[in-house]
């Protein structure tokens, strides 16, 4: 296979809210920065479909008011350094990036003021949005202001298969000796020529999003295989909170690949979930009703689901919601009139489906990893901010924040001092075919992908046992060391490289969940 290989300065890779803020910033700091997307454009990934909004600040906000809220959501298992570093820093970076540089059109109240939401588990409204496709409307302005700048060189249909690093691809032994490994880059299937590029970096940061798509029913887009994580424990990088996927509690009920989700901002303006009987049943699960933590709501909605037999339960905003909904929630608006429902006037039938990794790489309030070199971003990274449960809308912000920090941090070192040597860049191989046996079947690939999403779905999902654990971990490991048989001896191909992702991936969470005793927020066992 055909390889081309050169070296960029900082390599990011993932092109959501958290790569191309780390991008913008580090371009602006004078950095040449290579940003990769496995997509056909940077914005198709889970950010431009974040609806609710992102945290800011409520009126005359004392930061520990939020802090006390992200604790209290996360069962107090968060990191308190990172929720004080965002609760204290991240207005004033929403202020500087999203209203002052990129001026991001948020909805205004009459007077000209921010039109600050409450969601569920916040004890005030301090959410700013752009009615409900805020996601979209930040996506859009990013990415304008990447393709704009000189210092940025994107990539699409790049798909990232692994991370360079001196201990374990170095041809001179005299870096495999040294205590730190160091992370040189990575190697990346271009899609369009079918070939392996070996990208050199000074510094490397991952982006890549979630691992919705490892689950039957998720909100996330295609992307959301964990691969930035697989790539880093391969690096030996050092991941944590594994178990903690949070579910959402209102994805709409219909035929799709991706469930569409239904914000959480709906219930925070007054609308109420009811089962099958027309019943509001929240308030005898939590006195905090339908605003609750997604984590009590979702094993809520299950509960009445069971019991009644029932495939959905319905959120109604019709009867409950006071302000205008069309204007509101216009894009949930249109999604429910495309299949024929009308929520100013019925209620929206909705289920669980996997949303949020509060788990990831282990990284502090800058960033880094515990492997020299590379820093890692937004969902795929985990500083302990969410805890055991993500508070609603703070992963916009905490992409945002960790993407101006990783950068910062990357900025302020001088160039020629964080420059990755020649000799050790000389070091690094271009990529190898390990077999040419053209053995790829699209049937097989499908039907491990179904393997993986269907046992994730009923053993690893909403309520776990120790019987379901250790089933899903005996699949998980047996499937994935019969992938890495079959992956030395079939060329590469993306399907392959998503499917090995995914598959590790998979075995990662399970592991975690099966290690982990205490049933706390998103990681519930019966």
């Amino acid at each position: 296979m055909n390889t081309t290989r050169y070296s960029t300065e900082a390599l990011v890779i993932g092109s959501g809210i958290a790569g191309a803020t780390c991008a913008l910033i580090l371009a602006e700091a004078g950095r040449h920065v290579t940003l990769l997307t496995a997509d056909s454009a940077p914005d198709k990934g889970n950010t431009a479909l974040a609806q609710g909004g992102i945290v800011y600040k409520a009126i005359d906000e004392n930061p520990r008011d939020l802090e006390a809220d992200i604790m209290t959501a996360g069962w107090k298992l968060n990191n308190p350094k990172a929720v004080r570093f965002l609760s204290q820093k991240g207005p004033d970076v929403v202020k500087r990036v999203l209203l002052d540089t990129l001026h991001v059109d948020f909805s205004t109240t009459c007077d000209g003021e921010l039109d600050l939401i409450r969601e569920g588990g916040h004890g005030k409204p301090r959410i700013a949005h752009c009615a409900d496709f805020s996601g979209r409307a930040i996506m859009d302005k990013l990415i304008a202001a990447v393709a704009e700048h000189p210092n940025i060189t994107l990539l699409t249909g790049r798909t990232a298969i692994d991370l360079l690093t001196s201990h374990h691809h170095s041809t001179k032994l005299e870096f495999k000796y040294q205590l730190s490994n160091q992370c040189c880059g990575a190697y990346v299937f271009n899609q369009d020529l079918a070939q392996v590029e070996t990208i050199l970096a000074d510094t490397t940061i991952l982006a890549t999003g979630g691992i919705g798509q490892l689950y039957l029913h998720t909100t996330n887009t295609s992307s959301s295989i964990g691969s930035g994580m697989v790539m880093a424990a391969r690096a030996k990088a050092k991941t944590i909170n594994a178990e903690y996927v949070q579910f959402h509690p209102t994805s709409l009920f219909h035929r799709a690949p991706r469930r569409f989700l239904v914000s959480e901002a709906v219930r925070g303006a007054g609308a109420k979930l009811l089962n099958d009987k027309s019943e509001a049943f929240m308030a005898r699960y939590d006195p905090r009703a339908d605003l609750a933590p997604r984590d009590i709501v979702t094993r809520a909605i299950q509960e009445e689901m069971l019991a009644t037999g029932a495939d959905f339960v319905y959120l109604d905003a019709a009867n409950h919601v006071s302000r205008d909904i069309e204007t509101s929630f216009p894009t949930i608006a249109k999604k429910c009139r495309d299949i024929g429902l009308d929520m100013t006037k019925e209620p929206i039938p909705v289920v669980p489906a996997a949303h949020y990794f509060c788990g990831g790489i282990l990284t502090d309030t800058t960033g880094k990893t515990t492997l020299s070199r590379l820093y890692a971003v937004g969902e795929c990274a985990c500083t302990g901010l969410h805890g055991a449960n993500r508070l609603a809308s703070t992963s916009l912000l905490e992409g945002l924040l960790w993407g101006v920090a990783a950068a910062e941090d990357i900025a302020k070192k001088s160039p020629r001092r964080s420059a990755l040597p020649q000799r050790l860049a000389d070091a690094m191989p271009d990529w190898v075919a390990a077999g040419n046996t053209q053995n790829e079947d699209p049937a097989l690939v499908a039907q491990d992908w179904a393997t993986i999403r269907t046992t994730m779905w009923n053993y690893v999902g909403i309520t776990r046992t120790s019987q379901r654990l250790k089933r899903a971990y005996d699949d998980m490991r047996s499937l994935n060391r019969h992938l890495q048989d079959f992956y030395k001896q079939t060329p590469i191909s993306k399907s392959l490289v998503d499917l090995f992702h995914g598959c590790y991936a998979a075995y990662i969470v399970t592991l975690a969940a099966m290690r982990n005793k205490n049933s706390r927020g998103c990681h519930f066992r019966k």
